[in-house]
């Protein structure tokens, strides 16, 4: 079954460079980057999933290649030690562009912080732009 998006109900999109990658590993992925806490990990999935000239802007970093988002996932790693990113809700996808909730708190809780990000993919498939927003911040 398709949606409007061209997103199947498995979320393997039908358009595009996202025909052949499955919108939920690119996420996941994305995730795991965000999650991972130690510098090689970081260079390790930064390098498989992420274009070298990647561009990531949010309320509070805008940032481009892999060490300037590094530098951003470590910043927010030394703000939050052991929280964790997750999924919050459903991926919503067409061509090589996907949208998606996040959340961010401590392993196991409910997410203090929600965000919403917008990413396009590059024709290899890998992350190339992240437009981040802060849906809901600790006061």
């Amino acid at each position: 079954m398709k949606t409007a998006s061209n997103t199947t109900a498995t979320g393997t999109t039908t358009d595009s460079v996202t025909n052949t990658r499955n919108v939920q590993e690119v996420v996941r992925a994305y995730l795991a980057t965000w999650n991972a806490t130690e510098e090689q990990e970081q260079r390790r999935l930064l390098g498989q999933h992420w274009s070298p000239a990647v561009t990531y802007v949010d309320p509070l970093a805008a940032v481009q290649g892999h060490d300037g988002l590094r530098a951003v996932v470590s910043g927010v790693h030394e703000q939050f030690p052991g929280w964790v990113f997750s999924l919050v809700g459903d991926i919503d996808s067409h061509h090589d562009q996907l949208r998606f909730q996040w959340g961010l708190g401590p392993a196991g809780t409910e997410p203090v912080v929600i965000g919403f990000d917008v990413m396009v993919l590059d024709q290899e498939g890998r992350i190339l732009d992240v437009r981040g927003f802060l849906d809901r911040i600790p006061q």
